[in-house]
């Protein structure tokens, strides 16, 4: 009888588990609005491509189209940088089934935002 249990626990946790990998796929096009720390509102957009653990992309501004750089991506943790103007902004996030939550370093001011997928 224990062993019935421990077996179907085992098999709703892998079931589970292969559902939230299905939905929680960074490929893509997504979007959402970047708050600078001088209190600047941008509007942006990323093309994300994954290939296993690479991440490579556009992401897009009104300042133009920049090359997401050192991606990866693990499990639903992911990060890369974009280079704008020579310098590098690290961004790090955690991809979900309708959204990405995203921590981007202005060089010592960080800011959170969310991206949603682009329709």
């Amino acid at each position: 009888m224990k062993r019935r249990f421990f077996t179907t626990a085992l098999l709703v946790c892998c079931v589970v588990f292969a559902m939230a990998a299905v939905f929680a796929d960074l490929n893509g096009k997504w979007s959402g609005v970047i708050n600078t720390p001088d209190g600047q509102a941008l509007d942006v957009s990323y093309d994300f491509k994954v290939d296993g653990e690479k991440l490579t992309g556009v992401a897009k501004s009104p300042m133009g189209d920049v090359a997401v750089e050192n991606g990866k991506i693990k499990g639903d943790d992911f990060s890369f940088t974009v280079n704008v103007s020579g310098t590098d902004y690290p961004h790090k996030g955690k991809v979900y089934a309708d959204s990405c939550g995203v921590d981007l370093d202005f060089g010592g001011a960080s800011t959170h935002f969310t991206l949603k997928r682009a329709k």
